[in-house]
């Protein structure tokens, strides 16, 4: 299986580097979402001293005509720190920032689906959405190819790898724990994580989560798998079906609850129902053209075309637990965000249809 050449580097060497003091230095990582709306983007900078809040942080700029952002005339964009965690790589006291990203006149760029997520979930405050998603990944090679598989075939069907246990069914757990561990140090709120159904897949889940700290939370669980997976030599995908064939897909099933465990499960199904298209399109990166390659109603998926609901029923686009659906309220799954999704998009979009009531084929416009 091919690796990258960096990770050939030696480890050890690197370590006498990273054991010398900093004084009161401190190494602020600024990570951004790219104008691909899947990628992300990373730099350093020094700070004078550790930052205690967000506050703290100052804004900071980059070339956007380099990550889709901008043209090269006009290139300079600016990083606005929104959210701060520690720093698993580097450890204390240095820093993760997540960034927005602001145009060369500070208007909100394009590609910064943040801004107005927050201002959605400001409106909804008292009613507390919470949410709790769970991301599918791919593990591979340099080449492509998906870890631990056959060089020149396939392993064998798909059955013993969900939650299984040996070197023949789990492909990859040391990155998988490397990645939880790094998680819980940085604050990230990884609530769980387990191997799934096609070999070399696996899940880990984020949450629970309130509001904006979904959407923050979940994309910098990403960028530490990404950075784990860059140690370890091999690449993640987020790609909703890397592999075609009778193999399962990849999603990001999203958990949503509001109103203190009040939900009426009837009246959100109905709005949602109402609204099928709308959500289809806010799912993934492309408008739903990488979740039409998921979502064909086979290998545990619904039908992109059609809107379902049962308890229990992982074919279905909303699948409600058991006792939720014996008790007629709590949370439901939403199955059909890809794993390539931005979950400001997702989670926005249930807030504007389940608790704005919004109606028709495109989001509503509020003032400031």
């Amino acid at each position: 299986m091919a690796t990258s050449a960096s990770a050939q580097l030696s480890k050890q060497v690197k370590k006498v580097y990273m054991e010398l003091p900093q004084g009161d230095k401190v190494q602020a990582m600024y990570i951004w979402i790219d104008g691909t709306g899947e990628g992300l983007r990373c730099k350093t900078r020094t700070l004078d001293s550790e930052p205690k809040s967000i506050e703290d942080l100052p804004e900071w700029n980059f070339d956007g005509s380099s990550t889709h952002q901008s043209e090269g005339s006009n290139s300079d964009m600016f990083l606005k720190p929104v959210s701060m965690f520690r720093d698993p790589f580097r450890r204390d006291p240095n820093k993760l920032v997540l960034c927005e990203v602001l145009k060369y006149n500070k208007k909100v760029a394009e590609t910064n689906l943040r801004h107005i997520c927050k201002q959605i979930m400001d409106m909804v405050y008292n009613e507390h959405p919470w949410f709790g998603m769970e991301q599918e990944y791919t593990l591979l090679g340099m080449d492509g190819h998906p870890f631990g598989w056959p060089s020149n075939g396939f392993p064998g069907p798909q059955g013993p790898y969900y939650c299984g246990v040996g070197s023949d069914k789990a492909y990859g757990r040391d990155i998988v724990e490397a990645h939880y561990r790094a998680c819980l140090y940085a604050g990230v709120k990884i609530a769980g994580t387990n191997a799934e159904v096609m070999p070399a897949q696996w899940e880990f889940q984020v949450g629970p989560c309130e509001g904006i700290d979904m959407g923050d939370h979940l994309w910098v669980a990403r960028f530490i798998l990404h950075r784990v997976c860059e140690d370890f030599g091999i690449v993640v995908s987020f790609d909703p079906k890397p592999i075609t064939g009778n193999w399962n897909g990849a999603g990001c099933h999203t958990n949503f609850i509001h109103g203190y465990l009040s939900i009426s499960q009837k009246k959100d199904l109905k709005c949602l129902r109402s609204r099928h298209p709308y959500h289809i399109r806010s799912y993934d990166p492309k408008g739903g053209s990488d979740n039409a390659r998921r979502l064909t109603g086979f290998h545990e998926t619904s039908n992109i075309h059609e809107f379902s609901a049962g308890v229990a029923n992982r074919g279905a686009s909303i699948r409600i637990p058991r006792t939720v659906g014996q008790e007629q309220k709590g949370y439901f799954e939403d199955r059909r965000p890809s794993a390539n999704c931005d979950p400001y998009a997702v989670t926005e979009a249930l807030i504007r249809t389940c608790l704005l009531k919004e109606t028709g084929e495109e989001p509503c416009e509020y003032k400031n």
